[in-house]
């Protein structure tokens, strides 16, 4: 298994470590969690880097990379749903579906000999994604902390819907070869 891949992996071992931490709301829970969820969003960036960087780009990096991204997000939005006030159950639902249906759509690629790489859209999505969770794990009692949250939220809602619809219509051709 080359660097990137294990980078991967390790986002993988992150996402449970970060959700401990969290929900448990002590003191330096939020601290602790946000340093766990920053590594995680940062070696997101490095494991693509040194893929392309090294020419070790794989079908696991770009199957499970995205998959870790996904799982991380979708962890974080759970815990804000448990533990913040401010946090709307249907933001969760909005960005979880669109995983699911990606992540289909993936699916049959897959079995098409059909590898679905990240768009810019999808890139984008997962950015404001991170951003938001970064800004709900923080989550300080400030009316412009407050709008800042809100603003990011509805900003990654944004482009979840505009990165699924994207990736709908440049892979119709998986639906049409998948129905036949």
């Amino acid at each position: 298994m080359n660097l990137p891949n294990k980078i991967t992996v390790a986002r993988f071992i992150m996402v449970p470590i970060f959700a401990v931490i969290f929900l448990i709301q002590l003191p330096w829970s939020n601290v602790v969690g946000l340093v766990v969820f920053l590594i995680a969003c940062i070696s997101d960036f490095f494991d693509g880097y040194l893929a392309r960087k090294n020419n070790l780009v794989t079908d696991f990096g770009k199957l499970m990379d995205p998959l870790a991204d996904k799982l991380l997000v979708c962890t974080a939005l759970v815990c804000f749903i448990e533990v913040r006030d401010n946090f709307p159950a249907w933001c969760a639902i909005l960005i979880i579906a669109r995983e699911f249906i990606i992540s289909g759509i993936r699916q049959l690629g897959a079995e098409k000999k059909i590898i679905i790489m990240a768009s810019i859209w999808g890139k984008a999505k997962t950015v404001l994604q991170m951003i938001t969770c970064i800004l709900f794990i923080l989550d300080y009692d400030h009316p412009a902390f407050t709008l800042a949250e809100n603003i990011f939220m509805w900003l990654a809602a944004a482009m979840t819907v505009i990165s699924l619809v994207d990736y709908i219509f440049k892979n119709r051709v998986i639906f049409e070869k998948a129905s036949k």
